[in-house]
C-alpha cells in the first residue's frame, strides 16, 4: 500500500482483513512489543556478516497530533520543525552497519514513547488509564530512556562497537558519563556552545572569604573555552577525509580533532578527557562531537564515527514514508508499542533482503567501468517494496466487494456519529 496504511484502509485493500480485530490486535491484545525488538537483537547476533562494525544510534522523532487525546501527546518541542508543537515524540534506538555487507544496513531495534513530566501530574490520572499507560512507569527523561534502550541490546547481546547520538543527548554530560563508565565508545553530536579544557582543570573548594563554600571550582585558571572558538583556531590542522563511497560518489570533508578535557559546574563528576572532532561538512555547516575513543585513536576512525547518525535518518525515512508509521492514528500506549514494534519488523526484514541480496547478486566490475562510478546503487527499501507488490499482489474488490465495503464504512461513520452525540447528550447530563 502506498496511502491510508491504517486499521481502516487496510481492512479495505486486504481480503479476509477484520478492521476491529485489527483494532484489537493492535490496541487491545497483550502480546509484548519488547519481545519483538529482543528477537531482532538476537537474529542480529546470529548473522555471520554483521559480527563486526555494528553501531547503534539513539535519536527521536515527533509526529504532530490534534486534540491531546493521544498518548504522550502534548506541547513540546518537535525537533522536525525546531519549533513547540503539539505532538507525540518517540525514543528510537537504530542499528547500523556499513562495513560488513557491499551495502550498508540499517533497522530499527527498539523504541520508548516519551511521556512528558506533566502527564504524570494528578490531572492526568483519567488519560494515562484510559490510554493505558502502566501504572509503573515514571516520568523519565530521554536520555534515560536512552539508556535503558542500550542496556537492554547488551543483555540481549547484540554486537555493537560505537553508540552514537545527536546534540539532544550529546549535550547531556551524566548521559556521556554514564555511558563512559559502562565501558561503551560513544560518538555524541554537542551544540556549538559547548565549552571544554584545553588542559585538565583541578576542581576543589575555593578558600573561604566570608562564607565557608560549597560548591567546587576550577581552582588553577585553566578558562573554558567553546567548541566554536576553537574551530576559529587559524593554528588548526585540518585534514580532508574520505568516508565511504555512496551513490553521489565519495562522502568526503574537513576533519580537526583534539583532547580536551570536559566538566560541569555542579554535576558533582571529575574533570574527564574526551576528544573533540569538528567535522566542515561540504556546504560549509560545523559538526562537533565529543568522544571517549582511546587517545591514540586515529583521525580517520573518529571521523567515521562521526558520519553514523546518517544511518538513523535513513531508518526514520524509511519507516515514515515505505513501512506506514507515519500512517499511525491509534491513541493508546499499547497500541504506538505494536505499531513500532511491527515497524521494526519491516525494518529488519528488508535489512535481511539487502544482506541476502548482496551475497547473492554480486555487483559486475565491467558495469562500474561501464557507467564510470566507484559503486554500484545499493538495493532500496523501495526495491524491496516494489518486488513484494509482484509477489504478494493487494487484492483487487469485485463490484459487490466495493459496495460490501461502501456499506461498512457509512454504518462505521454512522455509529461514530452516534457514540459522540451520545457522550455529548451524558455530559451535558451530568452537568
Amino acid at each position: 500500500m502506498e496511502r491510508d496504511r491504517n486499521f481502516a484502509g487496510i481492512a479495505r485493500q486486504v481480503k479476509g482483513a477484520d478492521g476491529q480485530a485489527m483494532q484489537h490486535f493492535m490496541s487491545n491484545s497483550p502480546w509484548s512489543a519488547q519481545s519483538v525488538y529482543q528477537q531482532i537483537q538476537a537474529e542480529i547476533a546470529g548473522t555471520p556478516e554483521l559480527g563486526k562494525g555494528g553501531i547503534v544510534i539513539i535519536d527521536e522523532t515527533a509526529e504532530e497530533k490534534a486534540g491531546g487525546q493521544s498518548v504522550g501527546s502534548s506541547r513540546q518541542r518537535n525537533g522536525r520543525y525546531g519549533t513547540i508543537d503539539e505532538c507525540q515524540v518517540s525514543v528510537l534506538m537504530a542499528y547500523g552497519n556499513w562495513k560488513a555487507s557491499l551495502w550498508p544496513i540499517w533497522t530499527l531495534v527498539d523504541a520508548e514513547l516519551f511521556l512528558p513530566a506533566e502527564w504524570f501530574d494528578e490531572e492526568h490520572a483519567e488519560r494515562r488509564q484510559k490510554q493505558g499507560v502502566p501504572v509503573e512507569r515514571k516520568f523519565e527523561t530521554k536520555a534515560q530512556l536512552g539508556l535503558q534502550m542500550i542496556r537492554r541490546a547488551q543483555q540481549c547481546g547484540l554486537p555493537f562497537e560505537l553508540v552514537v547520538c545527536d546534540d539532544a543527548y550529546g549535550r547531556d554530560h551524566s548521559f556521556r558519563s554514564q555511558l563512559d563508565q559502562e565501558g561503551l565508545i560513544y560518538a555524541a553530536d554537542v551544540p556549538c556552545s559547548t565549552q571544554v579544557y584545553l588542559q585538565k582543570p583541578e576542581i576543589g573548594l575555593p578558600p573561604k572569604v566570608r562564607r565557608p563554600p560549597i560548591h567546587p571550582r576550577v581552582l588553577n585558571g585553566v578558562p573554558a573555552i567553546r567548541v566554536d572558538q576553537w574551530a576559529q583556531d587559524p593554528s588548526l590542522s585540518w585534514q580532508t577525509l574520505s568516508i565511504r563511497s555512496n551513490e553521489r560518489g565519495v562522502l568526503e570533508d574537513r576533519f580537526a580533532a583534539c583532547r580536551v578535557w570536559t566538566w560541569v559546574f555542579g554535576s558533582g563528576d571529575e574533570p574527564r578527557p574526551e576528544w573533540l572532532i569538528v567535522r566542515i561538512e561540504s556546504n560549509g555547516d560545523h559538526i562537533y562531537v565529543l568522544s571517549n575513543a582511546l587517545e591514540n585513536t586515529p583521525l580517520q576512525q573518529l571521523a567515521e564515527a562521526c558520519c553514523s547518525r546518517y544511518f538513523v535518518e535513513r531508518m526514520i525515512q524509511d519507516a515514515k514514508q515505505e513501512f506506514g508509521w507515519g500512517d499511525f492514528q491509534a491513541q493508546k500506549y499499547l497500541a504506538w508499542q505494536h505499531h513500532t514494534a511491527l515497524t521494526a519488523c519491516a525494518s529488519w526484514f528488508v535489512a535481511q533482503t539487502k544482506l541476502s541480496w548482496a551475497a547473492k547478486h554480486l555487483r559486475d566490475p565491467q558495469l562500474i567501468q561501464q557507467f564510470e562510478l566507484q559503486v554500484l546503487p545499493a538495493l532500496s527499501t523501495a526495491n524491496v517494496r516494489e518486488m513484494l507488490r509482484a509477489v504478494l499482489p493487494l487484492h483487487q474488490l469485485s463490484p459487490d466487494e466495493a459496495r460490501s465495503q461502501v456499506v461498512k464504512h457509512l454504518v462505521n461513520r454512522s455509529r461514530s456519529t452516534s457514540s459522540r452525540l451520545r457522550h455529548r447528550r451524558n455530559a451535558t447530563t451530568q452537568t
